[in-house]
């Protein structure tokens, strides 16, 4: 057990897509990444995720419309949503999702990360 400065950890990564591991509860994990650009369609067959925006604001394009999260909100998107994360400037975003969710979810390419780094 040990506290987790979110702010901090974020220093520790400049890196865009590439979440990181930075705790786990019940089958749960709990990660930073940054957003910057655009990230691709995608969606997750049996897993909910939550994306919680740290720093910045994100719109998480859906099929039938766009959402904007900014900082302090989060949003979740339901299993077998088609989703993608698009942040014109760099956002800081926790997400919380079950371990055995694949960054891109049903879509495997440059940005699939199959190992995620814990920090």
């Amino acid at each position: 057990m040990s506290v987790v400065n979110i702010a901090k950890t974020f220093e520790r990564f400049s890196e865009h897509w590439s979440p990181k591991i930075v705790g786990e509860l019940n089958g749960q994990l709990v990660k930073l990444v940054k957003f910057k650009g655009e990230f691709v369609w995608h969606h997750h067959d049996v897993e909910d995720e939550m994306f919680l925006v740290v720093r910045g604001s994100f719109d998480m394009h859906l099929r039938d419309r766009v959402e904007r999260i900014h900082e302090g909100e989060f949003f979740i998107v339901p299993r077998g949503v088609e989703h993608k994360p698009v942040a014109n400037e760099e956002a800081h975003v926790l997400l919380f999702e079950p371990a055995s969710t694949l960054n891109t979810g049903n879509v495997r390419n440059e940005r699939t990360k199959e190992r995620l780094e814990r920090l």
